[in-house]
């Protein structure tokens, strides 16, 4: 059985527990009584039995002890880091030279050593002890006055433990280093609580500070940049340097605004070992030094060389910029510059100090590679959300001016026969309007404010039934392959819709390969474990049905991948393309909650790759029902219809085509004319006709108002948006539906009419 972790008695305990079996054995020999001295006897020898055997294993733990100490020695002898052999207790029992030189030489207890680096020492040790009895081994970090102490103990055997202390304060950049280097530091939480200054820092400051705040004139603190801080004697001018740390902290460093070079090359080796990247340059650019850190960045930046070499952005000559900063007259404020050669891809954020009195200066590297590619994203997140709003608000213009177009176009048709001379000449402005209104719809999808229907698809089926239709199309140089995977699951897609699409991707594949090849459609299921980030999109875990066109034809620029979702931007010759197919595709696929990515290579072709959410079959309906057929509607009725629109053309179209069906129209130019007339308590409405979006109060809330006092009138929402921009206030207003701009005469009157029949 294991004794570790069990306390033995000590030598005064053993000589006690001896001592009462002395007496007992010699009470036994002089108790003339048989019982009692049986009794004595008894007690005696297990007295001395108990203190013979706690004897050996007391000896036996010293000589394990021993043996763990000479072991300990070995370990901690050459080892740099402070290092302790202790027993349970926490006496020291030796002590490697760095704890020696660090800690006050050997004997007394740990909790002793380190009460002079950090609070209350005695009830972390015992922590880490219990942990390291239980565990084999424990860790702990520790603040300090000078940093931070990270704790490492191991159990040994016998009673015995190693014990580690690393001051992390002593690493390059800081604590003991930062203080060799004179230069003020130091080292902030995420929440801007400072957690160590060193000793320059504090100097210059007039004492220890708590937070960045009581440092800093103003903030957020921006690397690379000149900041004042609150010095004892005043605001002074820093040059603000920062280098991520573990955890979220911040260790900043406060250089002076002038070159360290200012005595000579002297003072530059002062910050060979900063981790802040520093390069000292002449007014011609030429590179005068670089310290570690620097040429790690740049591994080219070697004295000698030119900055313009290295990096390159500026869109302008570097030797002008360096010149102005030399006089005092450029832009305050960093620069991003991006490098050459094999260093492109990195991209630098570089702020000028003041010349000093050499009139060279000394710039300050941040690598801001991470942060501009985050940036890139954003800003192209941002043109497509612009680009999306710019084409609804376009799209919504153009249908009310394709409604009034075509809806007086009816009104003519309506008095001119096929024989007539201009009739032919009405039917092209008819059928020109409906093509501007397919392109409007083209926008409206590549903007996600389209009436799609959705529905519960089988690919396979939709894809099969276009199969005829896509033949036809790529021709009889192209050979066209489908691919379906037999248990592919459902989507839930507006099915004309996604034809679209498929057709528009099948047609850009033809077009890439004029001399012929082979175009392969493939779908199936793609079961993510895990989200998948890509092209600044990030698609979440789950079951998908992908969807591939592929062709073998010239393939796409990389640097035009990122453009091909726009509108109007095409790859074709002019005249080949109006540039919104793969936008309407884009704006489809994303309306469907579906993603839709591309990759390809100039003479290699290219691949489309659609992803919409899969769902399970929908199950089968039992028995069939025959829907009701519609009520015929007579051409003309009764009733009277209150029409509010802000488009005077639209107005006068859309209540000229009610009239004609002997309805009684009431025009309103805005909600608050409507509601004007809705005052007059005799006057009987049977049914409202309004656009959506009108100056002042919109559609829905005007028409919420008026229900209250007239709760049973029908109302004809009409928009040029998509019906999904207001689903839900439509929700809320019952007897209501909704008709998309442009409609037509017959569409218009319809659905009037079919209203007022219910």
């Amino acid at each position: 059985m294991s004794d570790e972790g069990v306390a033995l008695p000590s030598p005064g305990q053993l000589a006690s527990i001896l001592g009462a079996a002395t007496l007992s054995l010699a009470g036994a020999a002089l108790t003339p009584d048989g019982y009692m001295a049986l009794s004595l006897l008894l007690v005696g020898s297990t007295l001395a039995c108990v203190a013979a055997m706690f004897a050996l294993r007391r000896l036996d733990r010293l000589r394990r002890r021993r043996q763990m100490v000479r072991l300990g020695q070995r370990i901690l002898g050459p080892d740099m880091v402070p290092g302790f052999l202790s027993d349970a207790q926490g006496a020291i029992l030796d002590c490697n030279p760095a704890a020696a030189q660090r800690f006050g030489g050997r004997g007394g207890s740990l909790t002793t050593a380190l009460s002079q680096h950090f609070a209350a020492p005695g009830r972390t040790l015992t922590r880490l002890r219990q942990r390291a009895m239980r565990e084999g081994s424990a860790q702990d970090m520790v603040a300090t006055r000078r940093g931070h102490l990270r704790i490492t103990v191991s159990g040994l055997g016998a009673g015995t433990y190693l014990w580690r202390v690393e001051d992390l304060s002593e690493r390059p950049g800081t604590g003991r280093a930062a203080d060799a280097l004179g230069l003020p530091m130091l080292t902030a939480g995420p929440s801007g609580t400072i957690l160590y200054m060193n000793e320059a820092c504090r100097a210059l400051i007039g004492g220890r500070a708590r937070t960045l705040e009581a440092v800093f004139e103003r903030l957020p603190v921006t690397p690379g940049q000149v900041q004042k801080v609150n010095g004892v004697s005043g605001p002074v001018d820093t040059l603000v340097a920062e280098i991520p740390a573990a955890g979220g902290r911040r260790e900043i460093y406060l250089l002076p605004p002038l070159s360290p070079a200012r005595s000579g090359g002297a003072g530059w080796s002062e910050v060979e070992i900063l981790p802040v990247p520093l390069l000292r340059l002449d007014r011609q650019g030429q590179l005068l030094g670089a310290n570690r850190a620097a040429r790690t960045l740049l591994p080219a930046a070697e004295p000698g060389a030119r900055l313009s070499d290295l990096l390159e952005g500026l869109g302008r000559p570097l030797i002008d910029w360096l010149a102005e900063a030399a006089e005092g007259r450029a832009v305050p404020g960093p620069q991003f510059l991006r490098g050459r050669g094999s260093q492109q891809d990195r991209v630098l954020q570089v702020t000028l100090g003041e010349p000093d009195e050499e009139g060279c200066l000394v710039a300050v590297l941040h690598d801001a590679t991470e942060y501009k590619s985050l940036e890139a994203q954003f800003v192209q997140a941002q043109k497509m959300q612009a680009i999306g709003q710019l084409a609804g608000g376009v799209a919504h213009d153009f249908n009310n001016l394709l409604t009034a177009i075509s809806g007086h176009c009816d009104l003519l048709l309506l008095r001119h026969d096929k024989d007539d001379q201009d009739y032919g000449d009405l039917i092209q402005i008819h059928q020109n309007a409906n093509r501007a209104a397919s392109l409007v719809g083209q926008l409206l999808a590549y903007s996600r404010k389209q009436n799609l229907m959705f529905e519960q698809i089988d690919l396979r089926d939709t894809l099969s039934d276009l199969t005829h239709l896509l033949n036809r199309l790529v021709g009889e140089k192209v050979v066209l392959t489908l691919n379906h995977d037999p248990d592919l699951c459902q989507v839930r897609a507006d099915r004309r819709h996604l034809e679209q699409v498929v057709m528009n991707l099948v047609v850009n594949a033809r077009d890439a390969m004029p001399e012929g090849g082979e175009i392969q459609v493939e779908t199936d299921n793609f079961d993510l474990e895990r989200p998948l980030e890509r092209d600044r999109a990030v698609v979440p875990a789950g079951l998908w049905v992908r969807i591939r066109v592929t062709d073998q034809g010239c393939g796409i620029p990389a640097e035009k991948l990122p453009k091909v979702f726009e509108p109007f931007y095409t790859t074709k010759r002019p005249g080949e393309g109006t540039g919104l197919g793969l936008s309407t595709a884009y704006g489809i696929v994303k309306q469907s909650g579906g993603y839709i990515f591309v990759d390809s290579e100039p003479e290699r072709g290219s691949c489309f790759t659609l992803l919409l959410p899969g769902r399970d079959a929908a199950p089968e309906s039992v028995g069939t029902t025959t829907p009701e057929p519609p009520k015929p509607i007579t051409r003309r009725s009764d009733g009277v219809v209150l029409l509010v629109e802000d488009e005077a053309p639209v107005r006068a179209f859309a209540a000229r085509a009610l009239r004609l069906r002997g309805l009684t129209v009431i025009e309103a130019e805005d909600a608050d004319a409507a509601l004007s007339i809705l005052s007059d308590p005799a006057l009987k409405v049977d049914i409202f006709v309004t656009d959506v979006i009108m100056p002042g109060k919109d559609g829905p809330t005007w028409v919420r108002e008026a229900l209250v006092e007239r709760p049973d009138t029908q109302v004809v929402f009409v928009s040029g948006y998509a019906e999904d921009t207001f689903a839900e206030q439509q929700a809320e207003i019952p007897n209501s539906v909704f008709l998309p701009k442009p409609f037509s005469l017959t569409d218009l009157a319809t659905t009037v009419q079919t209203r007022i029949a219910c």
